[in-house]
């Protein structure tokens, strides 16, 4: 028997565990009656980091970064006087370096990170925050805090670590594929 859980029409299974009935109507359509909970749970995951994403949103005031942007902008919070290069952002962030030129554009666009010249390699540029980019995230922090400690409510340290821990097997798992169909074995170095 389906017990609504809240307004915004979640349900509990027998064992207690929450799950969303139309998502899980829509999967067991699309998989034609077999197991649908890899299924659920992916969507769950997807439905989980965009409720955090809206949130973390709300601390960005006006300015309306992207969660992109806004990881990248704290990460060259973390840098050196020298910053770091388009490509050290791209592996750090595991996306392609045209897409850490797209945001660093945005940044620099609104003022809160800047380009400069290598002063090792005259060929490449390193990126900085600029003080208006602390000053923005100094002003963030507060409001981030609050809005991450009010949707994780209820959760318990050993919760969140376990919930961390299988959030980023999924992200192992997902490297492991991409890098199979890439043609690197695990048991074979990368070229």
């Amino acid at each position: 028997m389906k017990h609504v859980h809240n307004s915004r029409g979640l349900a509990a299974d027998p064992d207690g565990s929450l799950y969303d009935p139309g998502v899980r109507a829509s999967m067991q359509a699309f998989a034609e009656g077999g197991d649908t909970l890899a299924l659920e749970a992916a969507a769950a995951v997807r439905s989980a980091a965009q409720a955090v994403d809206r949130l973390r949103s709300y601390g960005s005031g006006e300015r309306g970064l992207s969660a992109g942007a806004l990881d990248l902008l704290v990460r060259l919070s973390t840098g050196s006087d020298e910053g770091f290069s388009i490509g050290e952002l791209a592996r750090a962030a595991g996306v392609s370096s045209r897409n850490i030129t797209g945001l660093v554009d945005t940044l620099e666009r609104d003022s809160l990170a800047r380009r400069v010249q290598d002063q090792q390699d005259r060929r490449s540029v390193r990126v900085l925050i600029t003080p208006a980019g602390q000053e923005w995230l100094e002003a963030f922090r507060g409001p981030t805090r609050r809005a991450m400690s009010a949707i994780f409510q209820g959760f318990d340290e050993d919760e969140l670590a376990r919930l961390r821990h299988l959030c980023l097997r999924l992200v192992e798992n997902q490297g492991r594929i991409e890098q199979y169909l890439n043609g690197v074995r695990p048991d074979r170095p990368a070229s």
